[in-house]
C-alpha cells in the first residue's frame, strides 16, 4: 500500500491505472477506520483494480460549536487497517493541501435534500460535504465511490450532487454496519462512556420495534414516529433530534409508509450526536437486511 498526502500523487496513481485499462474504487473517510469503513474498502477491493481510500478530517463541515478538534484520529491504525483490506493508495492530505488558501470560495449545495433532516440543526454541514466530495472526485476522477448507508441523507444528497453535475462517478451506497448489540457503527461511538453507550441501544431498538410494526400492518408514518419517540424519551440520557419518515429516494416527507420508505433519526447521547436509520418494508423477510445487521465479527 502506498500512502500519499499531496493531491498530485494520488491523481498521478489514478490517471496510471485507468491509462491501463484498470478501473478505480473510492472510498472517502474522515478516518479511525470501524468495521463500516472496512466494509467499504471490501466492496471497492472486489469490485475494482485500484482501491483508493482517503482520509481527511474536513473542517468545512463541522460548525463551530462541533467536535473538529476532538474527532477521533488513529493514523497509525487506520494505516494498518487499510493496509489489511488491500487499499492500494491511502490519501492523507493536510488541511492546506486541501485548502491553500483557506476556506473556499466555491462550495457545492444541494437544495431540496439538504434543509431537512440533519440539515435543520447543522445547517451549514452538507455545504461542507459536497464541497470536498466534488473535490475528492476531481483529484480521483472517473471511479466508483462507496458510502456508507448509516449517512442516508449524505448518500441521497451525494448522489444527487453527482448527477446533476455530470461527474464521472458512480455512487454505490452500502449496507449500515451495526455492532453485535445492535448499535450503528460510527467513529463517534468512541466517545460513549459504559452508561451512554448502553442508553444509545434504545435507537436500534425503537427502528426495529417500527420495522416490525410495519410488517405487522401499520402504515401510519405519524404512529411510527411517535413510537420511536415515546420510547426514546423513557432513556434520560437520550435526548431526540427528530424522527422523520421520508420517501427512500426523495427524501420526500410521507405520511403512508410503502416499501420506499426510510425512518431516520438523529439524537444527542449526552454530548455525543449520533444518527440512525431503517428503510421499511412490508415483509418479514426484507428486516434483517435493511436493519443493517451485518455484524462486527462478520468484518474482523
Amino acid at each position: 500500500m502506498i500512502v500519499v498526502d499531496r493531491i498530485r500523487e494520488v491523481r498521478e496513481h489514478c490517471d496510471r491505472a485507468r491509462a491501463q485499462g484498470q478501473s478505480v474504487g473510492l472510498v472517502p473517510t474522515m478516518g479511525y477506520f470501524h468495521a463500516g469503513h472496512r466494509s467499504l474498502m471490501r466492496a471497492a477491493r472486489a469490485e475494482n483494480d485500484l482501491v483508493v481510500v482517503t482520509l481527511f478530517v474536513n473542517p468545512t463541515q463541522f460548525a463551530p460549536d462541533e467536535d473538529l478538534s476532538r474527532y477521533p484520529r488513529d493514523l497509525e491504525g487506520d494505516r494498518a487497517a487499510a493496509e489489511l483490506e488491500g487499499v492500494d493508495v491511502l490519501f492523507t492530505p493536510p488541511v492546506e493541501e486541501m485548502y491553500p488558501d483557506g476556506p473556499p470560495r466555491t462550495k457545492v449545495h444541494v437544495a431540496g435534500l439538504t434543509e431537512g433532516m440533519c440539515g435543520v440543526g447543522r445547517p451549514t454541514h452538507f455545504d461542507g460535504v459536497t464541497t470536498v466530495v466534488a473535490k475528492l472526485f476531481s483529484i480521483v476522477g472517473p471511479c466508483t465511490a462507496y458510502f456508507g448507508r448509516k449517512d442516508y441523507q449524505q448518500v441521497a444528497v451525494i448522489t444527487q450532487m453527482a448527477r446533476d453535475l455530470d461527474l464521472p462517478v458512480k455512487v454505490v451506497g452500502r449496507p449500515l454496519v451495526r455492532e453485535p448489540d445492535g448499535l450503528a457503527m460510527s467513529s463517534r461511538n468512541a466517545y460513549l462512556g459504559d452508561a451512554e453507550r448502553s442508553a444509545a441501544l434504545v435507537l436500534h431498538r425503537s427502528l426495529r420495534a417500527a420495522a416490525e410494526a410495519v410488517v405487522d400492518g401499520e402504515r401510519d408514518a405519524t404512529r411510527l414516529s411517535d413510537g420511536v419517540r415515546a420510547a426514546i424519551d423513557d432513556v434520560h440520557l437520550v435526548q431526540l433530534e427528530y424522527i422523520e419518515a421520508r420517501d427512500a429516494r426523495t427524501l420526500e416527507p410521507v405520511e403512508r409508509i410503502t416499501d420506499d420508505t426510510v425512518l431516520a433519526l438523529a439524537a444527542q447521547v449526552r454530548k455525543t450526536r449520533l444518527i440512525d436509520n431503517v428503510v421499511l418494508h412490508t415483509t418479514e423477510s426484507a428486516i434483517e437486511v435493511d436493519m443493517g445487521m451485518v455484524m462486527h465479527e462478520e468484518l474482523s
